[in-house]
């Protein structure tokens, strides 16, 4: 039985068995090993988050506290104001900063936020067994010392980061201020490291307090931790480090989760061991026909080394030794027994142009520890020149001894080819010549004007900065004109567009005859032409530039047999430094161009600050305007109108007031000029219309006595096709309202429309009243013509009749033409009784100004009639 159990045929797997067995054992026991290794790996992954968020935490509150105190360094007088401001801006970042404290001379007097820590105003560290450690080895340290967890005077623990100030004193030496202390609140420093998760599946225990790592004492977590084989780190903070430990919440497992899958797969590979030795033949006759092949692959791989041309060689750094392979040696037609190789060796053989080089890229590569690569000429001790490229990288052996390892290999072939294809590349480039050429042609297009091959609009946005840079760095100053032709319009229209175009090229030589090679001409538009001049001090030069094309473009021009005769405006803008953007002097010429044109055309204006101001102005008007129409800001003051006999009410005057939210109330000599440019007047008499009918309706119903409105009419407003439209629904009454031809209306104008309006608001019942008679519009031909209920003389000719006997004549003549005519005469601007008596006396009919009531509004107008009648009938 026991030799059966013993014969040789089972030797194997008895010896197997043992063998398994032994390994079964010693897997488990490494099983167990590797398992404890993952747990703590596992605990060390957690331990080092809260480390790096520990470290991040503290040294990032402390370093927001560094600027402060740089602040105090510079400020050493600075007081409490002073010091809550700079702090306060730190409490702005995220940070655990529970308050800042400032101790002069080691005694608290500083403090940011006070709210809280009023307790620990004047503390003295000295006196304090706590905290007088740490502030006196800061001190005598000359550095920030970090100590906690502290007991606070004003209640709560906290981490405190002591920083000494020192500043400069008498003779330049330092003198110790005192202490800035930046206190972090404990509680949220570890919950801001996450100590405090209740998720974190480890318990962790913090020692060093004092930063004095494991010789000082457990200031967190529970002490089993530390008795308990635990992961430990060491956390950095300034002026020393702590030790943090950790276990898991459950303790370490005595016995690996996966210990019986492990046995049970042993148990199994124990089976497998157990098969017949065939099986295990064959696969060793498997693994030694593999052998074979592995060994054939690597002959392979040394056959392709040894075809290669790239050789390795290193150098120590140290030693200066460089030993090379025979490919090396190759390379530099070295005889492989010429001994061993050495530096000077691999220096002498490269090119004297290249050997500078080559060395510095060498040098920098050795010093900055990085990679080297360079590419230089040798020369052969048979004289022959190759090119040869080197590449390294920097290791350390075991020794921390320093090497460059590296390849060389010959790329004289490759150089040669990138010599062939320079050669190919000038040989396309000279064949882009004409390319390029063509490309200057079509940019010279893309530049200038196809007409007068004046520089375009593109071509002067591109030259006008510099060329206003290069006119102040010459001492001077650009100057910008924009001439615009004046009546060219005309020209196009009556004898077309080629006399156009041949009067566009005569304006571009008149402008570069007179500009010359001393500025730049160019042509932005269809008639307008942009010149750039330098001029210095006397800015007159741009006028006398002006003059002199107006006068040289005013000359007749012949076409074709015809006489065209055309002008020119300029608007000048001198570039005086103060303008932020060249691009604005085309802004600035522009807008005087328009003043030129304002001003009867063929003439140049130069651009002012006055002129800017006063097109701000009218902008800012403009807008203020539209919005006022919208917000009804426009509103209705009424002026009265007496009889000149028995001095009774006959009729008011409605004006247009701006009830202006700043300005207060605003006469038409602000703003009507502005409307008439937006083109709003006709919206503003609409207004003015309705709201006088309004009022007229109240003051009928409180019979106030008001016989007849009158109603300022623009000229705009009566060419309106919509007029009597409107007027129709209005539904005035007969003989209450009465228009006013405005100034403005050329009333010898034979606008049928303007005429046959006129008379249908006859119809209507409304009645024409002529303004402002005597100032130069009117005439005895327009009076026939019109056949007006009312004339108005103008104020003009009012106000002198008092002291001038001709003056007087003037007014008498105008009022016999109106009675001769049934016309009734007005006069405005009656500013004494003196003025009433003459007028009356005169024969006119109806008296209007100052002497008997200014304008008022509606309300006003009631109480200023109720007031005349009681004084009447009294």
């Amino acid at each position: 039985m026991r030799g059966a159990v013993l014969s040789p045929a089972r030797i194997p797997a008895a010896i197997a068995v043992v063998v398994m067995a032994v390994c079964a054992i010693f897997a488990d026991h490494q099983n167990k090993i590797v398992s404890d290794q993952a747990s703590r790996a596992e605990v060390l992954a957690k331990v080092n988050v809260i480390r790096a968020k520990l470290e991040g935490n503290i040294n990032g509150n402390l370093q927001l506290v560094r600027g402060l105190v740089a602040a105090v360094t510079t400020e050493p007088y600075m007081g409490q104001q002073r010091f809550a401001e700079l702090a306060s801006r730190l409490f702005s970042e995220e940070s655990q900063l529970r308050n800042i404290a400032g101790a002069p001379d080691l005694v608290i007097s500083l403090m940011y936020p006070m709210a809280g820590n009023e307790k620990a105003i004047g503390l003295d560290y000295r006196k304090n067994d706590q905290q007088r450690a740490a502030a006196l080895r800061a001190r005598d340290e000359r550095k920030l010392i970090l100590a906690g967890p502290v007991d606070l005077a004003q209640g709560g623990q906290a981490f405190i980061g002591r920083f000494p100030v020192f500043v400069k004193s008498a003779g330049n030496t330092d003198r110790f201020w005192g202490i800035v202390s930046a206190v972090v609140d404990v509680q949220r420093l570890y919950k801001a490291s996450g100590l405090l998760d209740k998720d974190l599946g480890i318990d962790i225990a913090l020692i060093g307090n004092d930063a004095l790592g494991t010789k000082g004492i457990q200031f967190f977590g529970d002490e089993r931790v530390v008795k308990s084989n635990p992961v430990t780190a060491d956390v950095l903070v300034p002026s020393g480090s702590w030790r943090i430990a950790a276990v898991p919440t459950s303790g370490w497992p005595d016995t690996p989760g996966n210990a019986w899958q492990l046995r049970a797969i042993m148990a199994a590979a124990a089976a497998l061991i157990l098969i017949p030795f065939l099986t295990a033949g064959r696969l060793i006759g498997e693994r030694q026909r593999n052998y074979w092949e592995q060994h054939r692959l690597s002959r392979r791989l040394e056959l392709a080394l040894e075809a290669s041309t790239i050789g390795v060689w290193e150098h120590d750094l140290e030693t200066n030794d460089l030993t090379w392979d025979d490919r090396v040696n190759e390379i530099y037609g070295r005889d492989p027994d010429g001994g061993p190789p050495g530096y000077s060796d691999w220096a002498g053989a490269i090119h004297p142009a290249d050997l500078p080089g080559a060395l510095a890229d060498f040098d920098n590569a050795a010093a900055g520890r990085g990679t080297y690569s360079s590419e230089y000429r040798i020369i052969r001790p048979d004289g022959e020149i190759r090119h040869v490229r080197s590449r390294a990288i920097f290791y350390q052996t075991a020794n921390n001894s320093p090497r460059m390892v590296g390849a060389e290999w010959d790329v004289t072939a490759d150089v040669l080819l990138n010599t062939d294809l320079v050669r190919a590349k000038q040989l396309t480039e000279s064949k882009n010549t004409e390319l390029e050429s063509a490309k200057a042609r079509i940019e010279h297009i893309a530049l200038h004007d196809s007409l007068t091959d004046l520089p375009n609009r593109r071509y002067l946005d591109q030259v006008l900065e510099d060329y206003a840079a290069k006119a102040r760095l010459s001492g001077g100053y650009a100057a910008l004109l924009h001439v615009d032709l004046d009546r060219f319009k005309h020209i196009n229209d009556t004898l077309g567009h080629a006399a156009g175009d041949a009067m566009l090229v005569h304006a571009s030589s008149v402008l570069q005859s007179n500009v010359g090679d001393r500025g730049f001409v160019a042509r932005v538009g269809g008639d307008e032409f942009i010149v750039l001049c330098t001029v210095h001090e006397d800015v007159d030069q741009a006028a006398v530039l002006a003059n002199r094309i107006i006068e040289q473009m005013r000359r007749p021009v012949y076409y074709h047999g015809h006489q065209c005769r055309f002008g020119v405006s300029v608007g000048i803008a001198i570039d005086n430094g103060r303008v932020a953007d060249a691009k604005q002097l085309l802004v600035n010429a522009d807008i005087a161009l328009y003043r030129a044109k304002r001003r009867g055309r063929n003439r140049h204006e130069f651009f002012s600050g006055e002129l800017q101001s006063e097109i701000v102005n009218t902008k800012r008007i403009a807008d203020e305007i539209l919005a006022g129409l919208e917000r009804d800001e426009f509103i209705v003051y009424y002026q009265p109108q007496f009889d000149a006999k028995t001095l009774e009410i006959v009729g008011v005057e409605a004006l247009a007031r701006w009830k202006h939210p700043e300005r207060g109330i605003l006469a038409p000599d602000v703003f009507l000029k502005t409307a008439e440019e937006l083109n709003v007047v006709s919206v503003i008499d609409r207004k003015v219309l309705q709201q006088s009918l309004l009022d007229f309706d109240v003051w009928s119903a409180e019979k106030i006595g008001i016989p007849r409105v009158s109603v300022n009419v623009s000229a705009r407003r009566l060419q309106d096709e919509e007029l009597l439209k409107s007027l129709r629904v209005l539904n005035i009454r007969k003989g209450t309202f009465s228009f006013e031809l405005v100034e403005s209306i050329f009333l010898d104008n034979n606008d049928d429309l303007v005429t046959w309006n006129v008379e249908q608001i006859k119809q209507l019942g409304i009645d024409i009243e002529i303004d402002d008679f005597g100032t130069g519009y009117a005439s005895i031909v327009s009076l026939l013509k019109l056949q007006p209920r009312r004339l108005k003389i103008d104020r003009q000719l009012v106000d002198p009749i008092v002291n001038s006997p001709a003056q007087r004549q003037v007014v008498s003549s105008i009022i016999e033409i109106g009675k001769s005519l049934g016309i009734e005469i007005i006069a405005e601007g009656v500013e004494t009784m003196k003025h009433a008596r003459l007028l009356k006396g005169l024969g006119c009919d109806i008296l209007q100004g100052y002497a008997f009531g200014r304008a008022m509004d509606s309300d006003a107008l009631r109480s200023f009639v109720r007031a005349r009648r009681l004084r009447v009938a009294s």
